[in-house]
């Protein structure tokens, strides 16, 4: 098994943030270019890799109540990982992602996955900020 983690800090309260990495319609927007999620009957989704062009059926919870999203394959149990949101005082919020392969033929690597949470990350904090700042104005 091999594992991943990146956090960020972000200028908006935890509940903006979280209601943005969970909006599942909209998780394209900042997930990694190559993965497109598509809701089923939640919690199932299925997930699109351009990498292999494979759909892999997958579960997505979100726990408003823990600002914690939950993800991960259904049948193969390949990966697995999870978005924790936490408050961090004066209206920021820390995000951090963490993903785990438990099958290494799924595992792109150290320095991809590496490269794309650092880029879901800042793609995650650029809607944030669209969003706050079109609330605010």
């Amino acid at each position: 098994m091999t594992e991943y983690e990146r956090s960020r800090t972000m200028p908006a309260q935890p509940e903006q943030v979280f209601d943005e990495a969970a909006n599942v319609g909209r998780l394209d927007s900042w997930l990694p270019d190559a993965l497109h999620v598509r809701a089923e009957d939640l919690p199932a989704v299925t997930v699109h890799e351009d990498r292999t062009d494979e759909d892999t059926s997958a579960l997505l919870q979100a726990r408003r109540e823990q600002m914690r999203l939950e993800w991960g394959t259904r049948d193969q149990g390949a990966y697995a990982g999870w978005l924790q949101v936490a408050g961090v005082g004066s209206g920021a919020s820390e995000v951090t992602v963490h993903l785990s392969f438990f099958d290494d033929s799924h595992d792109p690597g150290e320095q991809a996955v590496g490269e794309a949470l650092d880029t879901s990350l800042g793609r995650l904090e650029e809607q944030v900020r669209l969003r706050v700042d079109h609330a605010a104005g």
